[in-house]
């Protein structure tokens, strides 16, 4: 079954064209993702097939009662409203088929009528269409698992990683049929990914989603869509499969190019001497030349960002922390933390939100001082820092300012130098981009703008706190190779595990109440020591009760028989338990009389479900006295 299709979708933002004539559908049970380069219009693309933006072209259709869901890459809120203001105003229809249910439910104490028969089965189909029998308990879950605690606060005093996870929970609450979600996993800590892993992976879940985490699409997705140089191109299969697929064709595209170009070249020599007496056969093949110059053309090479930049001397002393402590209200950030950084090391940080992993990274960089305790840093240690805030410009700036601002002429690797203009090639930004305003700039194009201007600083201790989020696959791959070849130090705080994977070699874990503790290995590493660390702990565990279970039949077998009282007791639960089996019996018989008052039956299902738990205690309770023995 179709839940969307999409038919010739186009857009356009004035001489540029995002995508022309995109055709697909989205079936039940499909799990695919959209992969494209920055800037490409996958978020446009997300919010049309949403209804949130117009198309130029095409239809957008979905099958009849099909409800969706979508989560926006940067969510907006009233900021007037508490959490719990905007939850009742967001699920009012949920909020209303269970008012409309105790409503009807009330009625039945009363007089029993037709009408209030019918208004009750009415009511509880609509429960069963809005799955608002467990909406409270999985409301508190969802919050609780997306770390959303305090349900008075007001949205406008939400940081932007609180206001997407708010979002993410809004959206799997209502369980729609069809999800679309732009960077699920942005703000969320690696236990919450893992979750959100798990969930998505059920057969009935449907979802067109966009990310840039590797692990995730190759988990969790069976379809990819890949959006590359304004066509749609689909892939059946995981990430891996796709990355295979992708590359063979563009190979493939590439040498038919360069047959055309030999082609061509023959054909234009042709059109040179051509005659002026054009017959049927020349036009046909003044036609073909044309078809065959516009596919020579075509460049297939995906730019790539050039990252070649210096690094300032690094001296032996590099950053000492000395019985470090730090506090915000009742939460412990760093409780008497001693630590040193030594040349060339590349520390991970992990640990769920709001440990203090940011907290951490202002301190050492100096933004904020340590309650108590010493933060000692080298004279030649030159701090790049990366946040995952905003980029803090003025949207109007033009582009090419914003690195002129730090410098017209930046030193580069091997006594080579670069003007703002030419980093900007080098950062994937082409030349009519250059004095186009910052706030023209998809979510991606601003990260990698903010990226530019920490790097040009050439650091030698380079901080990067969430880097990936926003960023496209081929951007994170040119990263990757970048810092797995940097000099200096380096410290990440990253949600992404394959981008951990590939460039760190130790971890900082934060526990929580002030502790971090040291392991030496990247995620993966770390992954497979909590999971052994873990088994351990169960076979110890079970051990544990294997060995009481053996005291305790010890302590069964060594007495024989019962005593007096327990011989009483044995003859009352035979007696009982008979009564209550009656009892039983005569309920259920009456149940299934053909009986139609709802209260009545309510009240007797509610007691035939009190008699099993009944008898099935005191059923135990025979069984444990009857092994004993009796003393007569």
């Amino acid at each position: 079954m179709n839940y969307l299709s999409v038919e010739n979708l186009s857009k356009h933002f004035g001489d540029k064209t995002l995508f022309e004539n995109l055709s697909f559908g989205l079936a039940k049970g499909d799990k695919t993702a959209l992969i494209a380069p920055n800037g490409a219009g996958k978020t446009t693309l997300m919010r049309m097939l949403a209804l949130k933006e117009d198309s130029d072209e095409g239809i957008i259709s979905k099958a009849t009662g099909i409800r969706i869901g979508f989560l926006e890459q940067q969510p907006v809120f009233d900021e007037q409203l508490t959490i719990n203001e905007l939850i009742n105003g967001s699920h009012t229809h949920v909020l209303q088929a269970i008012r409309d249910y105790e409503a009807a439910l009330e009625k039945q104490t009363g007089h029993f009528s037709e009408q209030n028969r019918r208004e009750l089965e009415e009511a509880s189909a609509r429960m069963d269409f809005m799955k608002g029998w467990d909406y409270e308990r999985r409301l508190k879950q969802l919050l609780d698992r997306f770390a959303i605690y305090t349900h008075d606060q007001q949205i406008g005093t939400l940081s932007g990683g609180q206001r997407k996870r708010l979002a993410l929970a809004l959206v799997l609450l209502d369980e729609p049929d069809l999800l679309l979600l732009d960077e699920p996993t942005n703000h969320l800590d690696i236990d919450m990914i893992e979750w959100l892993e798990g969930y998505l992976r059920q057969t009935n879940i449907t979802f067109l989603m966009v990310t840039h985490d590797r692990y995730f699409l190759d988990r969790v997705c069976n379809n990819i869509f890949e959006l590359s140089f304004g066509h749609l191109y689909h892939h059946k299969g995981n990430f891996t499969f796709y990355l295979q697929k992708s590359q063979e064709r563009e190979e493939t595209l590439r040498i038919e190019a360069a047959k055309a170009g030999q082609l061509l070249k023959k054909e234009l020599d042709w059109m040179r001497r051509m005659p002026r007496a054009r017959t049927t056969k020349s036009k046909s093949r003044i036609d073909a030349f044309y078809e065959l110059k516009e596919r020579a053309s075509q460049k297939r090479n995906q730019q790539q960002i050039s990252l070649g930049f210096s690094m300032n001397r690094l001296g032996s002393k590099i950053l000492e922390l000395q019985q470090v402590n730090k506090k915000f209200g009742d939460t412990t950030i760093l409780d008497d933390v001693d630590f040193m950084f030594n040349k060339g090391e590349r520390y991970g940080v992990i640990g769920k939100n709001g440990v203090g992993k940011s907290t951490f990274l202002n301190l050492i960089s100096g933004k904020i001082p340590p309650d108590s305790g010493k933060i000692i840093s080298g004279d030649t240690v030159v701090y790049g820092y990366f946040t995952q805030e905003s980029f803090s410009v003025d949207e109007n700036k033009k582009v090419i300012d914003v690195v002129r601002e730090i410098a017209e002429v930046i030193p580069m690797g091997g006594n080579q130098t670069a003007t703002a203009s030419q980093l900007l090639h080098r950062f994937m930004f082409p030349a009519p981009m250059h004095h186009q305003p910052v706030s023209l700039l998809s979510g991606g194009e601003k990260r990698r703008l903010f990226l530019l201007t920490v790097l040009v600083k050439n650091p030698n201790f380079l901080i990067l706190d969430e880097p990936t989020n926003d960023l496209d696959i081929s951007t994170l791959q040119t990263i990757e190779t970048y810092l797995q070849e940097y000099k200096g130090c380096l410290i990440l705080v990253s949600h992404d595990r394959y981008f951990m994977d590939q460039v760190v070699d130790q971890l900082l874990v934060f526990e929580g109440d002030g502790k971090v503790r040291g392991f030496v290995g990247n995620y993966t590493d770390y992954r497979e020591y909590v999971l052994e660390q873990a088994k351990e702990k169960a076979i110890e565990l079970a051990a544990e009760a294997t060995e009481k279970e053996s005291l305790s039949v010890k302590d069964v077998t060594v007495k024989k028989k019962r005593s007096y009282k327990e011989q009483k007791e044995y003859e009352q639960l035979e007696l009982e338990i008979h009564t209550f089996e009656q009892e039983k019996a005569t309920m259920e018989v009456a149940m299934n009389s053909g009986l139609t008052d709802y209260v009545l039956l309510e009240k007797q299902a509610a007691r035939i479900r009190e008699l099993i738990q009944l008898i099935d205690e005191k059923t135990m309770r025979w069984l444990e006295l009857d092994e004993i023995g009796s003393t007569n």
